[in-house]
């Protein structure tokens, strides 16, 4: 399967980046899980090795390269165990920059993406709320044009990079009497005068910087909009597809980590004079791990050739976090389970992996909302069009 997606060049970048992970991340991993605070020099680090920019423009500093570039990126972020760094990098190069590229005009782009692209600059994607959760519909933020300005009045929850982030990409509806119809993109300076910070305490993530931020008044340029007024809905439909495919990959390689982790145990852990890979019981259950894991893993690798050739797949993308995440929770309990007592123990990685996953089926769309999204297209028939700018 490998050999149909990725080349040599993909090979030759996944052992540099995995060899960079090891060396500049993992010796700092577990201050950052403590602190929940990434420090900036390996944002510039990321940046000066070009991962940022993956799939970026040339014009802007980028590397303009194929989806399997990011797949592989996504991958090996996983392999480091530390859910929140990973969600730190991918929620400022696939959530914040996706917007950006796509919606931002060439003063945008010069402004928020190019220093994103190296790392000078960190962004955050705001669109979830605290009353509305999964339903983006249900957004109750304003943005109301006065002048050469939109006034923004709201509050977002749940923001990756929403404490420690430069900008923030933010949805407001621009027409509320539009229902969803009438909501709008911004980016926004973090110094804004009106923007206000918490930051929140999570199960795991630990790593990243989730807050819960609050705008009372804030001026918004009229330059700051993206894309046109009131098109936001379906920009973020569109770019969902995307992240749901992220959090795909992110699920399968976790998955695929933690069986590896647990088997590289399992022939080390003796008990009654043999090891415990020899137990048939176990290895039933790694059989059936192993055989989930590749199904999925197959399956996002077809969506993400479809998604790089120019498919609108949000139906598959939808199904792939809703199935992906599902199978990583499962995969992960059983194999915390495999190490017994040390699998509960914050010195062994499953503890670690255990808490992360779990944010995999609530994240980006909840299951529940996942599986009324795929009935809606798979009963109703309802049909999703990309976006037109």
């Amino acid at each position: 399967m490998n050999n149909v997606y990725f080349s040599e060049e993909h090979k030759l970048f996944r052992e540099s980046l995995r060899d960079f992970l090891q060396k500049e991340v993992v010796p700092h991993i577990e201050k950052w899980e403590k602190t929940g605070e990434i420090e900036r020099f390996i944002w510039t680090k990321m940046g000066e090795m070009g991962y940022f920019g993956l799939a970026s423009p040339e014009e802007y500093g980028g590397l303009d390269l194929d989806i399997f570039y990011t797949v592989i990126f996504l991958e090996e972020l996983q392999r480091i165990n530390s859910g929140g760094f990973a969600a730190a990098m991918w929620a400022h190069a696939y959530l914040a920059m996706t917007h950006l590229k796509a919606e931002g005009d060439s003063f945008i782009k010069e402004k928020y993406l190019a220093p994103s692209i190296t790392g000078e600059k960190i962004g955050c994607l705001c669109i979830t709320e605290p009353f509305g959760g999964s339903d983006v519909a249900g957004m109750r933020s304003t943005a109301v044009l006065e002048g050469d300005h939109y006034i923004l009045n709201g509050s977002k929850t749940f923001i990756t990079n929403g404490v420690y982030s430069d900008y923030l990409v933010v949805a407001a509806k621009t027409s509320p009497d539009k229902g969803n119809k009438g909501l709008s993109i911004f980016v926004i300076d973090r110094d804004a005068e009106g923007v206000s910070t918490t930051k929140l305490d999570k199960l795991g993530w630990r790593a990243s910087d989730t807050g819960e931020i609050a705008f009372n008044d804030v001026k918004v340029p009229v330059a700051n909009l993206m894309g046109e007024e009131d098109k936001g809905f379906t920009y973020i439909m569109q770019h969902f597809a995307l992240e749901r495919l992220i959090m795909g990959v992110n699920a399968h390689a976790r998955a695929e980590f933690a069986l590896e982790y647990a088997m590289q145990y399992m022939s080390e852990r003796t008990a009654f004079g043999k090891t415990i890979d020899r137990f048939q019981a176990l290895r039933h259950s790694v059989a059936e791990m192993a055989s989930e894991i590749e199904m999925v893993k197959a399956f996002n690798y077809s969506i993400a050739h479809n998604l790089n050739t120019g498919d609108y797949v949000v139906k598959e993308a939808s199904m792939s976090k809703l199935l992906s995440t599902k199978i990583a929770d499962e995969v992960i309990y059983k194999c915390l389970q495999m190490l017994g007592g040390y699998g509960y123990m914050e010195d062994y990685p499953l503890a670690r992996m255990f808490r992360d996953s779990r944010l995999g089926p609530i994240g980006g769309g909840t299951s529940e909302i996942l599986k009324e999204i795929i009935a809606k297209m798979v009963i109703d028939k309802k049909e999703y069009k990309p976006a037109t700018k």
